[in-house]
């Protein structure tokens, strides 16, 4: 009985390696390269954008980065789905409702973390160059609360 026991527990703490060896084959210790690009036409012009993991324009996970300058504003907005944002660098303020409001805003610094649950209307402004990771579940979608402060709407000045 004894010896069942031992091997059972021996067993046992192989499991957490086996696990292990099996998923490290799978992962690597290299950080991915960030490809800046131009943010897409539904943000105001000045940030850079990068696409982490997936598509946004699809059915499915994505992950994208966001560097945005100094004072970089992002008007009030509403999405399908749950957003989800990481602070990487900078300090990154959030907001809710229908009006940029500096006094209620939360302030988010490296670390930091916040869920803008779906249909929830937010809005967000960069301290100093900032960098944030946003990830959810595709299609990606943004509706501005006023039509006015949709990029899209304002090609011309792009």
């Amino acid at each position: 009985m004894r010896t069942s026991l031992g091997l059972a527990i021996a067993a046992l703490g192989l499991v957490p390696a086996v696990a292990f060896s099996q998923t490290s084959d799978h992962m690597s210790g290299a950080a991915p390269a960030v490809n800046w690009g131009p943010a897409p036409p539904f943000l105001p012009a000045g940030a850079r954008f990068a696409v982490m993991q997936g598509d946004p324009s699809q059915n499915g996970v994505y992950t994208i980065r966001l560097e945005l300058p100094a004072g970089y504003v992002i008007r009030p907005h509403w999405h399908p789905t749950d957003e989800h944002v990481t602070v990487i660098s900078g300090t990154f303020t959030v907001g809710m409702g229908d009006s940029v409001d500096t006094r209620s805003m939360m302030v988010l610094r490296p670390g930091g973390f916040i869920t803008a649950p779906a249909d929830a209307h937010h809005y967000a402004i960069a301290r100093g160059r900032t960098v944030v990771q946003v990830h959810g579940m595709g299609p990606f979608a943004i509706t501005y609360v006023k039509a006015t402060d949709d990029p899209r709407n304002q090609t011309a000045s792009r």
